[in-house]
């Protein structure tokens, strides 16, 4: 077992060699043979480990032993303790979850505190083949049959090419000593009723599934390499940013593909869509019409699908500004100046009549009827319309600020002034206001 892994190291993590390596460890016969094998072959180690207190002693005793085999080794340990049950509880996780995102946090933090190179967990081919066939009873693409990877960032996997036998076995005839996790031996987790009740009668099937299964990771892996080099030649043509940072699709280009849903989610699976029907029927739908998830919201917007970050501020804040106020930097970033020659103007520079003007100024959002009187034309005009006019999106609606004095509108941010407030040739103090 050390020639097979120093052999894969050599081919696939070569980039391993003299770097500082941080071990994950929970004391289980996995992450105990690999940190015995790495220890072998002279690599620059210390080690990982989260006592998540939810094995009462147990998970004490975890703690313990792993301490004590970095003593044995004159390794670097770490340990924290985490009150994972309460952390799931304030987070709406499961326990797994919660347990996995504190986990793989806290060995972020550690990389970038005690400067590591990589975190070298201990995966193995049983593990990506229950990853697989959990996947599979949830629903995914075909990313999810790809099976874990075996870099990830600054995460390492190197012992994915052993079974749990393989690793066992090797414990066993070298007279490693680990912790045995008793409740691995439950059902009462999806995991392990697949790898108790399913995987043995799979393996029965065919002895050398682990094999099998690793070929068709490799063959799907390539095809999600073609998929993923022919999507980024597809965005290229139907992906463009908009002037506020936001992402919009081309819907016709879209509808001209063989299958627009499989395009549209290989475009929008990162942003956490789940119900691709109707993200598909968006394509067709009446401008105005969105879908959202948790962290996004796609929205109709003639010709093209809007992508925007829903972030969660309160469209009713208002910020006020006091006088000799010199710059602001939230929500937006402006800066006043008193000057007293007017320069030449622009979609991010106005001029002010400072004695027009009642401090202190409010920057709010707009609201159901508002009005203004627009810079060049006579008589006022509702900002609703004024939209409207202008063809704004719903996102770019919801994005835009007024400067107001005592309710009334100075400014369009970075779209256009209010004729009340412009200066002329009776003006004697001159408020430069100008977004950054």
């Amino acid at each position: 077992m050390v020639g097979k892994l120093q052999q894969h190291i050599h081919q696939k993590f070569s980039f391993l060699k003299g770097k500082k390596l941080l071990i994950a460890i929970s004391g289980g016969v996995d992450s105990v043979v690999l940190t015995h094998l790495f220890y072998q072959l002279n690599f620059d180690i210390s080690l990982a480990h989260c006592n998540f207190h939810l094995r009462g002693e147990e998970s004490g005793k975890d703690e313990e032993f792993v301490k004590e085999l970095g003593k044995r080794l004159d390794l670097k340990t770490f340990s924290i303790s985490f009150e994972t049950e309460k952390y799931a509880t304030k987070n709406q996780l499961s326990t797994q979850v919660a347990a996995r995102n504190l986990r793989y946090d806290w060995f972020q933090e550690l990389t970038k505190t005690h400067l590591f190179d990589f975190v070298i967990t201990a995966h193995h081919a049983d593990d990506n083949l229950e990853t697989f066939l959990i996947n599979l009873t949830r629903g995914t693409g075909l990313e999810g049959f790809t099976g874990i990877p075996e870099i990830n960032n600054t995460i390492v996997r190197p012992f994915l090419i052993f079974s749990r036998d393989e690793i066992e076995t090797y414990a066993t005839e070298n007279s490693i000593n680990w912790r045995e996790d008793k409740s691995n031996a439950s059902n009462k987790y999806l995991r392990n009723k697949i790898r108790h009740q399913i995987v043995p009668i799979l393996k029965e099937i065919n002895p050398t599934l682990l094999e099998s299964f690793q070929k068709t990771t490799e063959h799907l892996q390539e095809s999600q390499q073609i998929i993923d080099a022919s999507i980024a030649d597809f965005k290229k043509k139907v992906v463009k940013k908009t002037e506020t940072g936001n992402l919009k699709f081309d819907i016709a280009q879209l509808l001209e593909t063989t299958n627009s849903k499989a395009y549209a989610y290989q475009l929008l699976k990162e942003f956490g869509f789940t119900e691709w029907n109707d993200v598909t029927h968006l394509l067709t739908a009446q401008s105005g019409k969105e879908v959202v998830s948790k962290t996004h919201r796609l929205l109709k917007d003639r010709g093209f699908l809007l992508l925007s970050e829903i972030k969660k501020t309160d469209k009713n804040t208002a910020y006020q500004i006091a006088e000799n106020t010199l710059e602001i930097t939230v929500p937006i970033h402006l800066t006043f100046e008193k000057i007293v020659k007017k320069t030449s103007e622009s979609k991010t520079a106005i001029f002010v009549d400072l004695e027009k003007i009642i401090f202190p100024l409010v920057l709010r959002r707009w609201q159901h009827g508002d009005f203004f009187y627009p810079k060049g034309m006579q008589g006022k005009k509702k900002i609703s319309k004024y939209f409207k006019d202008e063809k704004l999106s719903l996102i770019d609606k919801e994005n835009t600020w007024l400067l107001c004095s005592n309710n009334d509108i100075i400014w369009i941010v970075e779209k256009r002034q209010d004729n009340r407030f412009i200066t002329n040739n009776n003006t004697k103090k001159i408020l430069k206001i100008l977004l950054k």
